[in-house]
C-alpha cells in the first residue's frame, strides 16, 4: 500500500513538475525587452524623445535610429545596424516613412514584431507612392517642397498646420528648425518583401492626420491584420500623446511571441 502510494505520489510530482516547466518556457517565450524606433521623413530620432524614458522606465532597452533619409536602402541599413546592437529579439517601431523602412528591415531574423505609428505599410514590391495614390491625398502633401539638390522639406505652414498642429507653438518651431530633408526619389522606391506578412503587427491610427489620409491608415491596419488603436492626434502622436503611444508599445512588447513568429 505504502509502495503504491509512493509510486502515485512520484508520478503526480513528475506531472506537476512537467507542467511547471512548460509554463516557464511559455513565459520565457512571451515578450521582448528590446525596442528599435524608426522616425519618418522631415524628422530625426528626437521625435521619440518623450516616448523613450517611458519605455525605459518599464525595463525596455531602446534605440532610436537616425535615418539619413537619403534612400530606402540607406534607411533600412541604419535600422538593421540598430537591430544588430540589441542582445535579443526586437520590437521594430516605425513612424510615417519609417513604416516603409520597418516593412523591409523587419525581415531581419531578430525582429519579433512590427508596430506602425501613423505609418505606411507597403506590400511586396510596393512603394509609399503606390500606397498613397489609393486614397485622396491629405492636405499636408501640398506643403512638401523640393530644393535644388533633389531633397524635400515641409514649409512652415505645413509644419504648423498639417504635420504637428496639436503641439504648442514652441514645439512646432523646434520641429521646423530641426526637420530632416528627404531624398525626393525615396517615396517611389519599392520594398522587396513585406515583413508584416510573416510577423505580428500593431498599428496606431491618427484621426487628425493631415499628412496621411486617416482612412488609408485604417485600410493599411486592416490589410496587415494589426492590433489597432486610434488616437485623436496629428501626424505625430508620439510627440503630442507620448504616454498613450508608449503604453501601446509596451503592451505590444509584452505580448509578442519572441520564439515563434505568427504567420499570416
Amino acid at each position: 500500500m505504502c509502495k503504491s502510494f509512493s509510486i502515485v505520489t512520484g508520478i503526480l510530482c513528475g506531472f506537476w513538475l512537467a507542467i511547471s516547466c512548460v509554463h516557464q518556457v511559455e513565459a520565457q517565450s512571451k515578450g521582448v525587452k528590446n525596442v528599435v524606433l524608426v522616425h519618418g521623413a522631415f524628422a530625426d530620432g528626437s521625435s521619440w524623445s518623450k516616448v523613450i524614458p517611458l519605455l525605459e522606465s518599464k525595463g525596455l532597452k531602446v534605440i532610436a535610429v537616425q535615418n539619413p533619409l537619403t534612400s530606402l536602402k540607406d534607411d533600412v541599413a541604419a535600422a538593421k545596424r540598430a537591430i544588430a546592437l540589441m542582445d535579443g529579439p526586437v520590437l521594430l517601431v516605425g513612424h510615417s516613412w519609417g513604416g516603409v523602412v520597418v516593412s523591409e528591415a523587419g525581415n531581419d531574423p531578430k525582429v519579433a514584431g512590427l508596430l506602425y505609428v501613423a505609418a505606411f505599410a507597403p506590400d511586396n514590391g510596393q512603394s509609399l507612392t503606390d500606397l498613397a495614390k489609393t486614397f485622396p491625398p491629405a492636405p499636408g502633401n501640398n506643403q512638401v517642397k523640393p530644393d535644388a539638390s533633389g531633397f524635400l522639406s515641409l514649409t512652415p505652414k505645413g509644419i504648423h498646420e498639417d504635420f504637428a498642429q496639436d503641439l504648442p507653438e514652441t514645439e512646432r518651431r523646434i520641429i521646423l528648425a530641426t526637420q530632416g530633408t528627404w531624398w525626393a526619389k525615396a517615396p517611389g522606391e519599392k520594398i522587396s518583401r513585406a515583413a508584416w506578412r510573416t510577423k505580428p503587427s500593431w498599428y496606431i491610427v491618427s484621426q487628425r492626420d493631415r499628412m496621411i489620409n486617416p482612412e488609408l491608415e485604417r485600410k493599411m491596419a486592416k490589410t496587415i491584420r494589426a492590433t489597432t488603436i486610434e488616437l485623436n492626434a496629428s501626424h505625430v502622436p508620439m510627440v503630442s500623446q507620448p504616454a498613450k503611444v508608449a503604453t501601446f508599445i509596451i503592451e505590444a512588447a509584452r505580448s509578442v511571441n519572441s520564439k515563434e513568429f505568427v504567420s499570416k
